[in-house]
């Protein structure tokens, strides 16, 4: 029989996960990772480990909660905030995956003698070209391969995803069938650290001595239009809340992170056809040298419709996509990812 180590994160895909794998024959153990201080939302978050814990018992599988807050205070709070300092919009759900949840739960996989790690997403893992990737689930509503392109061949190696086949009213049907306590739970909506989507707020509070760069807003043309609140207040395309009287609708085209001006322009000045990505990963191939090109189908956000598009490698792990046709508010530090005709991923990286 073989082991798996399903993270549970007091919600009901992650529940339908642990209770599919175990009506398959798994000898399934729940594990939590813990990734916050004891602070004001404490309630909250141990509800979410209550909830983990009791599905557990439902199920009568073994259960564990493990600390991770130091990593994930490296690896995601640290870079959210420094990202937004730098004039970007940061991802950090992709970052998380990559490094706390597979990372950690790898890890605990090994100490324990388990064969598998196990989570809630709806993907697919499949394997191409002699190499894994993820395939987008069946039912594309609920579809989470965007925030997977950074995982390793080691970890898709050892990982199993059992929901890509199944619609979110099917996984909560299939909980409430088997009597789980969090078949009618709500959904998350928010980045999980910032309850209440306040992120300029939550950045305030964990500046640990670094400063937010305050300016101007100017047009296309560096004419001064009026000062601002801060860089971390802004992102590409935002047109509401920034405060402005105007003819025409001003939309955020660029954030200038060393003289602190946010420039903004008229919707059209948002589209463009070229994107340059750093941090490249791969997945279905190998990888693409200095000058070597793929056409696939690509998405600046986890929202945007793949569009057609041309992938080039260039130097230092980065590539160009030029899409055949613009795309709108192309956002630094965002990711892009792009498919194959299978929407299997190719690879992706964070946007520069």
């Amino acid at each position: 029989m073989s082991k798996v180590i399903v993270g549970m994160s007091g919600g009901v895909d992650s529940a339908v996960t642990a209770y599919l794998l175990k009506e398959q024959g798994y000898d399934v153990i729940g594990v939590t990772l813990r990734t916050w201080e004891p602070d004001g939302d404490l309630h909250n978050r141990c509800c979410e480990m209550d909830d983990a814990r009791r599905v557990c018992i439902a199920l009568g599988v073994p259960y564990y909660p493990i600390t991770a807050n130091d990593i994930f205070k490296c690896h995601v709070i640290d870079p959210f905030v420094d990202s937004y300092l730098k004039g970007k919009t940061p991802n950090p759900c992709i970052e998380c995956n990559r490094y706390v949840k597979w990372a950690k739960m790898i890890d605990v996989m090994r100490y324990m003698g388990a064969d598998y790690i196990a989570t809630g997403h709806y993907a697919y893992i499949i394997e191409k070209n002699d190499r894994y990737t993820v395939k987008t689930a069946k039912y594309a509503a609920k579809d989470q391969t965007y925030m997977l392109y950074k995982l390793t061949q080691d970890d898709l190696a050892h990982t199993l995803m059992p929901l890509g086949d199944y619609s979110k009213d099917e996984v909560r049907k299939i909980a409430e069938k088997a009597g789980l306590p969090v078949a009618k739970k709500p959904d998350s909506q928010e980045i999980c650290f910032i309850p209440d989507d306040d992120y300029a707020g939550y950045i305030n509070a964990h500046l640990e001595g670094k400063s937010v760069k305050n300016g101007n807003f100017v047009d296309t043309n560096g004419t001064v239009i009026a000062p601002h609140k801060g860089i971390i207040n802004y992102t590409i395309g935002q047109r509401k809340g920034l405060g402005i009287a105007a003819k025409a609708p001003l939309y955020v085209q660029s954030i200038n992170a060393e003289n602190g001006d946010v420039v903004l322009g008229s919707n059209e000045d948002l589209f463009t056809n070229e994107v340059v990505i750093g941090d490249t990963n791969y997945l279905s191939i190998e990888g693409l040298r200095a000058g070597e090109s793929v056409r696939a189908l690509a998405k600046i956000r986890y929202h945007h419709a793949p569009a057609a598009a041309t992938i080039t490698g260039l130097d230092d792990n980065r590539a160009q996509i030029t899409f055949d046709e613009p795309v709108r508010a192309v956002t630094p530090g965002q990711s892009a990812v792009f498919y194959d005709d299978d929407m299997c991923v190719v690879g992706g990286g964070i946007i520069e």
